[in-house]
């Protein structure tokens, strides 16, 4: 039986055979009998490597952390998570200049902080989502869903449906529009400012 750790583009945690390719964390979600028991704890929600100096923990332990799993970072990003600055201190710091580029307004005067994006994430994840009449403007890495159940990656001005297991080919006249951008605003400006996301293999073949 799967544990309940995989997140869906929607912030969702489901249950599912198939591994991610990154994990990330919520603080402690699980109770003692490894049920999850609430979406999130702290508003600092983050983005991993599966490994990392070797460090191991067994998976729902009571205590710690919930590790949570994700199919690739576009759909980490598009459920609210930003790269951690230990194991991926790189990605990281390539976020962090994307934002205050898509931000300028905000921080003309100094580096944002990391608790500053947290913050700024939790009130996107919290509050009404934009929607969109066309895929205009919309950048390669950006979810978006016309139903509330199924996710679509924007890539390269054409659409994929995100499964556990990596995206699928669809047809233009099976999206609706005005769609929901599911990915959060200010993540949306970072990758117009140009981060460069990393995508699943399967949506380059889809």
């Amino acid at each position: 039986m799967p544990h309940q750790n995989r997140v869906t583009p929607f912030g969702n945690i489901i249950a599912t055979p198939e591994r991610g390719t990154l994990n990330g964390n919520r603080g402690r979600l699980h109770d003692d009998k490894g049920v999850i028991t609430r979406l999130f704890r702290e508003k600092r929600w983050i983005i991993c490597l599966l490994e990392f100096k070797g460090r191991r923990h067994p998976i729902m332990k009571p205590g710690l952390y919930t590790d949570l799993f994700f199919l690739d970072e576009a759909t980490a990003l598009a459920a609210g998570h930003r790269p951690c600055a230990e194991c991926q201190r790189d990605r990281f710091n390539a976020f962090r200049e994307r934002w205050m580029q898509g931000r300028p307004e905000k921080y003309e005067n100094g580096m944002v902080l990391a608790p500053a994006m947290d913050e700024i994430l939790h009130s996107e994840r919290l509050g009404m989502r934009k929607n969109c009449m066309s895929l205009d403007a919309i950048p390669s890495g950006t979810f978006l869903t016309d139903n509330g159940l199924d996710a679509y990656l924007v890539l390269d001005k054409k659409m994929l449906r995100w499964t556990p297991a990596g995206y699928e080919a669809v047809t233009e006249d099976q999206i609706k529009f005005p769609s929901t951008i599911l990915t959060p605003a200010s993540i949306v400006e970072a990758l117009i400012a140009g981060y460069p996301i990393n995508i699943h293999p399967s949506a380059f073949v889809a």
